[in-house]
This record gives C-alpha cells, sequence and structure tokens, in this order.
C-alpha cells in the first residue's frame, strides 16, 4: 500500500451482501457490545420480485468529514479533526450537552444512556481504528468484510477508482461519488446503484454545514458552559457525598471494635 496522505474509506453498495461481519469486527476491536457498535445497517434491503431481485444495502459509520460539523458545535473541545483525516472524540471532556447530535447531518453520534455522569463516555461514534492504521492495517471493518465492499486506503485514490468503476460500469452505478463534495467532503466516499437518498444518506450542499452551526453556537456557548458547571457540581457532590459515607462507616467500624 502506498503512502496514505489522507485516510478514506470506500464503500460499493453493489457489493455490500448486508453480512453484517463488519459489525461484528468493529464490536470485538473496540470491545463493545453487539446493540452499542459503531456501525449500523440502513437501506433498502432486498427489493423486486424472483428472480428480480436487488440488494439496497448502506453500511453506516462515522463519515469523518473534513469540515467536522460535531467539532464545529462541541462547546468544550471533545472533538479533534486530524489532518490525515480521522474525526476522533475525547470522553475525558465531554460534558453530555449532545450538540453534536444535533449538529451532524449524518446523524452519528449518539449518546450512551446506559452510562451515567460518574462514568463519563456520554458519546460514542466510529473512532476509525487508530490503533491499527497506524500501526499499518486496515480497519476492522474492512479487513473482516468478505466482498470488498468496503475498502481502505488514501482518499484521492479511492477517488479515482471509484470514478474508474463508474466508468467502467456506467449503467451499474449512479454517476456519482458520494462524500466527495458533500458537506465540503468526507473521508467516507460511497457508490451506489440506487439513489443515495434510498440509502438514507441526507442530500447536502457542498458548503460545509458547520458554517451554520458555528454561527448557533455563538449563542448557545453560554447555555453549554452553564450546564457543564451543573454537571461538574452535581459530580463533585457526589464524589463528596461517598467520602462522607465511607467516613461514617470507618467511624461506626471502629465504635464497634472498641
Amino acid at each position: 500500500m502506498t503512502e496514505i496522505k489522507h485516510h478514506a474509506y470506500l464503500f460499493d453498495a453493489t457489493r455490500c451482501i448486508d453480512c453484517r461481519a463488519c459489525m461484528v469486527a468493529c464490536s470485538v476491536e473496540n470491545n463493545i457490545d453487539m446493540d452499542k457498535t459503531r456501525i449500523w445497517v440502513a437501506g433498502l434491503g432486498v427489493t423486486g420480485e424472483y428472480p428480480e431481485l436487488q440488494r439496497g444495502t448502506m453500511v453506516y459509520h462515522c463519515m469523518h468529514c473534513d469540515h467536522p460539523d460535531c467539532m464545529s458545535a462541541c462547546p468544550v473541545g471533545a472533538y479533534t479533526k486530524a489532518d490525515d483525516g480521522p474525526v476522533t472524540y475525547n470522553p475525558d471532556l465531554c460534558i453530555g450537552c449532545r450538540y453534536c447530535m444535533n449538529a451532524c447531518p449524518f446523524g452519528v453520534p449518539h449518546f450512551d444512556y446506559d452510562k451515567g455522569i460518574i462514568e463519563g463516555a456520554f458519546i460514542d461514534k466510529c473512532t476509525f481504528c487508530p490503533q491499527r492504521i497506524y500501526n499499518g492495517q486496515e480497519p476492522a471493518c474492512v479487513e473482516t468484510c468478505p466482498t470488498d465492499a468496503l475498502e481502505y486506503g488514501d482518499r484521492e485514490e479511492l477517488i479515482a477508482k471509484a470514478h474508474a468503476r463508474i466508468a467502467e460500469h456506467p449503467t451499474r452505478y449512479i454517476d456519482h461519488v458520494y462524500g466527495e463534495f458533500e458537506n465540503g467532503g468526507t473521508s467516507y466516499l460511497i457508490l451506489s446503484h440506487v439513489p443515495f437518498s434510498e440509502l438514507g444518506l441526507p442530500n447536502l450542499p457542498e458548503t460545509p454545514v458547520n458554517e451554520v452551526s458555528e454561527k448557533v453556537m455563538e449563542m448557545t456557548i453560554p447555555f453549554a458552559l452553564g450546564w457543564g458547571a451543573v454537571l461538574t457540581a452535581v459530580t463533585t457532590g457526589v464524589a463528596l457525598y461517598d467520602k462522607k459515607k465511607e467516613k461514617s462507616a470507618a467511624d461506626k467500624k471502629a465504635e464497634t471494635t472498641k
């Protein structure tokens, strides 16, 4: 594999068989339950009547946008965009305001309602497997895909490959590479034989949505910071309460041993 300047995925909906091996691989790689996998499947499923059947499946995970709306909307800097593609999330900074969920046009970040304030990690999403790609490996979902519906490589090379595939099979594909320009460009590129909207993908302009979200955040940051202060106070209060309980229990134990 050549040097990767901008990490990216290419998903080909014509090759996906909906086996969901990618979901299992993601769950195993990140040690998370299957019901919290960072990949989900959308689309049409199987349509038509036998023998004229076709499948329209979309494997969804973080789009790793070039201009991330989640990062623009986050008031505490919990999101970071790497120059070479991946968008990462730091749960230690998150205050659980969920602005990223509202800002993301793809509906990617999701709130973990099973975790409380003390446990942290409010939001979960695809990480792009940095522990793998920066060690010369493919993301877990790509490595496990049995039909090469998911591919990994340099963004420019994958875009060229996608356009070459369209040119070679013009009747098989819609003449468009989704993610090349949508929302300012993404690191998750998609080829399809059915309208992208039918795969559950939004119809977005080339101008990044975060130009709007940043203006909104100028008005909402004071509220977010206030909410962060509330969460901090609650966390501190719980910690003090626990310490008082421990001290009380220790005092009672000391009294019984006298």
